[in-house]
């Protein structure tokens, strides 16, 4: 199966199902010489881990240890390949039996099957969500680096359930399950998540992303012109199966404004009056904060009976069983910042060699 590989020379490659025996990545292209902080990869695959987090998430327990097989000795990269293994050990692929050869609405269950004549009906093997520890395990590696730079990379949920954070206070972020810079909206989402989870639903939400620096970002990074930093961040991150949209500074919104209010003005020591842009300008960074927003659909495993097909094209319906997410969305935050900082670390290793 091709497409498992990221990144031009910070490479990574995902491996692994979501009810096999593990799940991993392999990071080629990391310099030697970084120091790996292992409690700081334990901790990352943490946030992202099942079993935790509130009424939205589902109630699969997994450890989620990631243990480093190469590429590391005495503490530092060796500039080899690091090979990174999560074992799955609170399977129950009984629970999936009943869609053996039913295509669940919403999932990858048809397109995989129609592309290969094969699927791995357990959790939806390689299309699960369970895929993205791989990522976060690779993206630790990546904020290992940027920690270099003084880079940092803060995901948070700003809409969930219909409900939309009134302010932005980055302390607040892991004070609650939804993982929002405001617990009063938090609170809120959760009251709405739990009245889906009893009607067996779900739902969908936002999350914005913010690269900051302890001093400038660096400028330049991105490469013209199909490699623009835009373009590559918005493969990352749409490369998460439940994103469907993503959008920069004001995005959108910059469809109603006039060239006069959309433009960043800049003032003396090349500093910018605004950043409707989001950090970026002709794909390349111009050092300001980079700033995006992702949205993510809801769970498309719902315990509503709901029509489909079977294998054979013939109708009936469907009642999902098993442990499933009510809201994604907190789940997906350290998932959207270890792609981003995947990308970032990519292209700052590209940049070196953009002039003499």
């Amino acid at each position: 199966m091709a497409g498992n590989t990221f990144g031009e020379v910070f490479k990574v490659t995902t491996f692994g199902e979501s009810h096999g025996l593990s799940l991993g990545c392999i990071i080629d292209g990391c310099p030697a010489g970084l120091q790996i902080d292992e409690d700081f990869l334990q901790s990352e695959m943490r946030r992202r881990r099942p079993g935790t987090g509130g009424a939205s998430v589902t109630a699969r327990k997994e450890e989620d240890k990631a243990v480093i097989l190469s590429g590391v000795f005495e503490g530092k990269s060796t500039g080899t390949p690091i090979a990174i293994e999560i074992q799955n050990t609170n399977q129950h692929s009984g629970d999936y039996s009943n869609i053996k050869d039913v295509f669940r609405p919403g999932h990858a269950d048809f397109t995989y099957y129609s592309k290969y004549g094969e699927r791995d009906y357990r959790g939806g093997g390689r299309s699960s969500g369970r895929e993205t520890c791989a990522r976060v395990a690779a993206g630790a590696i990546a904020k290992m680096f940027l920690s270099e730079y003084g880079i940092k990379i803060t995901a948070y949920t700003i809409k969930a359930g219909g409900i939309s954070c009134t302010k932005k206070d980055f302390s607040q972020i892991e004070q609650n399950p939804l993982r929002a810079p405001d617990n009063e909206a938090a609170q809120k989402m959760t009251e709405r998540i739990e009245t889906l989870k009893k009607e067996g639903n779900s739902c969908g939400g936002i999350i914005e992303c913010t690269v900051s620096s302890e001093g400038k970002l660096p400028v330049g990074l991105g490469e013209p012109v199909f490699d623009r930093l835009d373009a590559v961040l918005s493969h990352a991150i749409v490369s998460i199966g439940a994103v469907k949209g993503i959008e920069f500074g004001k995005g959108f919104e910059s469809a109603d404004l006039t060239g006069r209010e959309n433009n960043d003005g800049m003032s003396e020591g090349f500093t910018f009056n605004t950043n409707n842009a989001g950090g970026i300008l002709g794909g390349i960074s111009n050092g300001n904060e980079i700033v995006f927003r992702a949205a993510v659909k809801p769970v498309p495993s719902i315990y509503t009976e709901q029509k489909t097909v079977t294998k054979d094209g013939k109708d009936t319906t469907i009642a999902i069983q098993g442990r499933h997410d009510v809201c994604l969305c907190p789940r997906i935050v350290p998932v959207i910042e270890a792609m981003t900082a995947i990308t970032l670390t990519d292209m700052i290793l590209r940049n070196r060699a953009s002039r003499i």
